[in-house]
């Protein structure tokens, strides 16, 4: 693996990480992303999402395991996508510079998912 390679993954692994402990440190603030159509309570969902958002950053983090986490991860993004876009629908009336950043969310998924699998290709490289 490259020093670039490395570094990437490293970088992967600390917005997981991140990502995660702000699940579970602080869940108010994920709980109304959270999409009705699943069942059970937007809390569970949020705290499931951040460990979830752990235990990918742990499989990145370890070299043995960084191709299945990293493609892990890559469907991870994908897969919350719905609530990027209820997020967005429920912060249309918000203030433009909160609404942009909604909005921003829901296209941003696109390079984490391309990210999440180069981390995944180069790790034989």
């Amino acid at each position: 693996m490259t020093p670039d390679n490395d570094r990437s993954a490293r970088l992967l692994v600390g917005l997981l990480a991140g990502a995660g402990a702000a699940h579970v440190v602080a869940p108010q603030l994920f709980d109304d992303m959270v999409p009705e159509f699943l069942p059970g309570k937007q809390r569970t969902w949020t705290h499931a999402s951040g460990v979830a958002e752990l235990l990918l950053a742990a499989a990145v983090a370890v070299p043995q395991t960084r191709k299945p986490g990293g493609l892990a991860a890559a469907g991870y993004f994908a897969a919350i996508l719905p609530a990027h876009l209820k997020m967005a629908h429920d912060w249309r009336g918000k203030p433009t510079a909160l609404r942009a950043g909604a909005y921003a969310r829901i296209p941003l998924q696109i390079p984490l998912v391309l990210w999440a699998v180069k981390v995944a290709r180069n790790v034989a490289r």
